[in-house]
């Protein structure tokens, strides 16, 4: 089913859209997590929109050096995206007010205003207190 959707989703690369074991380099990327591609090409057939969100391609303005690392992260990522899901997805560092899920490996969700960690409810409570059903 085809439709529009507000907002977008975030996906983490390292650990949760691609294979991570060590740091070996910016433009080395694991293999894919077939559950994961899977979903996100999921979501893309369903109209929704998807970006890479990942520390790789962060660098301050003052540091050349971690400048082209990033650079050379985002081609490569761009690359991979091509290459396992079919399409070039936008690839960013950051978060906004836009994006109304994060897919992570490292993440911890709390209950909105509460410091409540989310994953202390059972599931049959979780709609209750999460404001995103989740």
């Amino acid at each position: 089913m085809s439709g529009h959707f507000n907002g977008w989703i975030g996906v983490d690369l390292d650990g949760t859209l691609a294979v991570y074991e060590k740091w070996q380099g910016p433009d080395k990327i694991g293999e894919p997590i077939p559950k994961m591609v899977d979903r996100v090409r999921g979501w893309l057939q369903d109209g929704r929109a998807v970006r890479i969100v990942t520390a790789r391609v962060w660098a301050p303005v003052d540091d050349a050096s971690r400048q082209r690392d990033a650079a050379t992260a985002t081609i490569a990522i761009q690359d991979w995206c091509l290459a396992h899901i079919g399409v070039i997805l936008p690839v960013t560092c950051s978060k906004d007010y836009g994006m109304i899920e994060m897919w992570d490996d490292r993440s911890i969700q709390v209950i909105p205003n509460t410091g409540e960690r989310a994953d202390q409810y059972h599931v049959a409570d979780a709609a209750s207190v999460n404001a995103w059903g989740v």
